[in-house]
């Protein structure tokens, strides 16, 4: 019987991430220039060539390191360890981060993720008009 650890499955990994994102497939397929389909079978492949998994992590707002390296086991456990049911106090005032600079960042990914949709909708009336003339 083998001890060595059972590889992590990357897709089933990228789509708790997504999920804890509260982030859509066809969300993060639009944001990685792909379709939903695609990403669907990614999240159902054991593994994620190199560049797909930086293009996603980076869409997810999160290094390809935590991708390759997430387990539930651990956020329960960050979870478990930094939650208390006092909602009078803060217990764990360890914050490594400014929260207001992560709202910032996500807020220029959905701007841009914004201007995309709109440029790929005035391109699709641009075609619309244009074949719209050539029939009459």
């Amino acid at each position: 019987m083998s001890t060595a650890p059972k590889p992590r499955h990357i897709g089933r990994n990228i789509s708790r991430i997504r999920e804890l994102r509260d982030m859509k497939q066809e969300a993060l397929a639009i944001a990685i220039g792909t379709t939903q389909q695609s990403i669907s079978i990614i999240e159902g492949s054991e593994s994620v060539d190199d560049e797909k998994l930086k293009a996603i992590a980076e869409a997810l707002g999160v290094p390809a390191d935590v991708i390759k390296n997430f387990s539930e086991e651990a956020v329960f456990n960050i979870i478990g360890n930094t939650y208390h049911n006092d909602s009078s106090s803060i217990k764990n005032n360890n914050c490594t981060f400014n929260p207001l600079d992560k709202l910032l960042e996500a807020f220029d990914k959905n701007e841009k993720l914004y201007e995309r949709l709109v440029e790929a909708e005035r391109e699709k009336v641009a075609l619309l008009e244009k074949l719209l003339s050539e029939k009459k």
